[in-house]
């Protein structure tokens, strides 16, 4: 890709940022229409778990496809059709008829979805080379996700009560169209210079593990942890993933490169995007369910009260950006898992939402932990990794974000559902309602604050010296050897230099 001026990064970063946008806000917004959309669907706690999780679930499943695919065929073209997608999903969801059709269209949002976010991270990290550069970028790109959360309480509330639940998907649509034109525009096309074939196995066997695991989560307050049902599809995951581990190590260009996570920084990354994020998935649905089910609280009034802690995410989000540029990614990680765990231990240990003072300073705490955590998530895993492959850096770096929040969520959810169950008849605002929800609701901080002390553990083991050359050995293997069954095949070696973009 050829090297553009200041002002043409700028707008190209802009353009990106817009994609993080809807699909962030999307979330975000959804979580506050949660209890309209249950009451005017009909839909259980499991119901509005898959609104969610059927989205994530898709999301996660194709992000590594979607960015080898843009590395092969054209960063600028998938990231284009991804709009599409997206925008007609977003449309569609606004008309479904039942909670069925929903979920369906949700699912259409997410194949979109997933051709937007790691592509657009893959653009940036070529766009912005220099490290110093590529990390304020980076910092931008999280600030978004800050902004996103800081709007979408107090837009979602807004909407739902002067529009209803449905126009939540009617502000994608023009800005998904505004990105469309824009990069038809602006965004110069890219491609790796040997990119990987397609790998359909790798790919079955990713959907699999996800898909078979979620229901079984889901679904088993409902059908029992140990009904034949719910055993086979835990069983089923677990085969994917026996067969993922076996078979990828022995394709010549897998759909991941397992020697990726020969890089210590790499490897915590993964495991913090998937504990910090199932941490937020399961802080907003449990938080959300709470101010409008238990607390009575409009959506407007619940979305307002959850500000703080989208405010927090805002203002530190850039901040951790420029930290990971001057600093590293350590102090960021350190901040994020302590303010994290310190708000999940403040609602678990003192029950903290029964008093709104300790309730606002629990959701400072995790916005502050949460808007520290996006940059050094996203620059470790890309930094040091070959370009040519950023695509699929960065798709794992998303898909590590995606699994954490459906885990969440789907987790977070069978604990409320179980409790609620447990507790008797009585709808939402009922006594039996509130008493149920009281009695679980400890178990679920508990949970989030595990979540937020495995990211304080591992940001602290993975972030020093010696994960740093763990790093260098692997980015210098990656760019000096081809895969092992590779080698085996062709005889030959791979360029020493894959730098360089077309």
């Amino acid at each position: 890709m050829p090297e553009l001026s200041p002002r043409r990064k700028i707008l190209v970063l802009a353009i990106c940022c817009m994609s993080l946008l809807i699909v962030s806000l999307d979330n975000t917004v959804l979580n506050v229409a949660l209890p309209s959309m249950q009451r005017e669907l009909h839909a259980s706690v499991s119901g509005m778990q898959w609104t969610i999780d059927a989205y994530t679930l898709v999301l996660a499943s194709l992000l590594m496809l979607s960015g080898s695919t843009a590395d092969r065929i054209g960063r600028r073209r998938v990231f284009q059709t991804g709009l599409v997608l997206f925008t007609l999903g977003s449309a569609l969801c606004s008309l479904a008829p039942n909670l069925t059709s929903l979920v369906v269209f949700r699912m259409v949002q997410a194949v979109g979805g997933s051709m937007l976010n790691p592509v657009a991270m893959s653009i940036i990290t070529n766009t912005f080379t220099g490290p110093r550069e590529r990390a304020r970028a980076i910092g931008v790109w999280g600030a978004v996700v800050g902004i996103s959360m800081a709007a979408g309480p107090l837009v979602g509330g807004v909407l739902v009560d002067s529009v209803g639940w449905r126009s939540i998907f009617w502000i994608n649509l023009p800005i998904g169209l505004a990105a469309l034109l824009l990069t038809w525009r602006y965004v110069p096309e890219s491609r790796a210079p040997k990119p990987r074939r397609p790998d359909p196995v790798g790919q079955l066997l990713v959907i699999g593990v996800l898909g078979a695991l979620t229901y079984a989560i889901i679904e088993a307050p409902a059908k029992g942890w140990t009904s034949p049902l719910i055993v086979s599809f835990a069983a089923f995951s677990a085969l994917c993933l026996a067969g993922l581990l076996l078979y990828e190590p022995r394709r010549a260009e897998p759909l991941i490169d397992l020697r990726f996570f020969h890089s210590a920084p790499f490897s915590g990354a993964t495991v913090i995007a998937v504990c910090g994020f199932a941490a937020l998935g399961g802080f907003l649905f449990l938080n959300t369910l709470y101010l409008q089910n238990v607390r009575g609280l409009s959506a407007l009034h619940a979305g307002l009260y959850m500000l703080p802690m989208a405010a927090l995410t805002f203002l530190c989000a850039p901040l951790s950006g420029r930290l990971v540029g001057s600093r590293g990614p350590r102090l960021p990680l350190l901040v994020a898992g302590t303010a994290m765990t310190a708000s999940g231990l403040l609602f678990a240990t003192l029950d903290a939402e029964a008093t709104t003072g300790l309730m606002f300073t629990g959701y400072v705490l995790f916005g502050l932990g949460f808007g520290m955590l996006n940059a050094p998530i996203t620059n470790t895993a890309v930094s040091g990794m070959p370009r040519a492959q950023a695509g699929v850096a960065a798709a794992v770096a998303s898909t590590s974000r995606q699994i954490g929040q459906t885990l969440g969520v789907a987790v977070i959810g069978a604990v409320l559902a179980g409790g609620v169950a447990v507790s008797g008849a009585g709808g939402a605002g009922s006594a039996a309602y509130r008493t149920g929800f009281d009695e679980v609701s400890g178990v679920a901080w508990w949970i989030i604050t595990a979540c937020g002390l495995c990211v304080l553990l591992v940001g602290a083991l993975t972030s020093g010296a010696w994960a740093r050359g763990t790093a260098l050995r692997t980015a210098g293997r990656l760019e000096s050897e081809p895969s092992p069954v590779g080698l085996a095949k062709s005889g030959a070696q791979t360029p020493a230099d894959t730098r360089a973009d077309t």
